[in-house]
């Protein structure tokens, strides 16, 4: 369910308080809104609590790694549709494969580039907006 107000919502999962903050302040303008979650059990919460646009998510997570958490997310009706991007370090081609499997939309190998994620952002963002 995409939100109703023309807010962009992201929720960035990653367990490295350096890369939340990095991401969301290069993320962060007047339309777009990054909710951050440090481990795959406050990703679920956070994204069962309000509706997000786009989900980028860490596959090394404490607790719960984002290919559980992708699976969970990609089984739930509620959040099934929002397009997960992995944005993780695992860059060989079965760690790709495996978050395809998953469920992932997408993803991005760190290190990453800023105009990488800001153009998958704007066009998400158009994406969101022609609906």
């Amino acid at each position: 369910m995409p939100p109703t107000d023309p807010t962009f919502r992201v929720l960035l999962v990653d367990d490295e308080p350096v890369i939340r903050e990095l991401v969301r302040t290069m993320l962060t303008t007047s339309s777009v809104e990054v909710e951050v979650a440090a481990d795959g059990v406050e990703c679920l919460k956070a994204a069962k609590s309000r509706p997000f646009h786009l989900i980028l998510l860490d596959i090394v997570l404490p607790g719960m790694d984002g290919i559980t958490v992708c699976r969970l997310l990609k089984s739930d009706p509620g959040t099934a549709q929002v397009p997960i991007y992995m944005l993780t370090a695992k860059a060989k081609a079965r760690d790709v494969e495996t978050a395809k499997r998953a469920g992932a939309d997408g993803y991005i190998n760190k290190p990453f580039r800023g105009a990488e994620l800001m153009d998958l952002v704007e066009s998400l963002q158009r994406q969101a907006a022609e609906r």
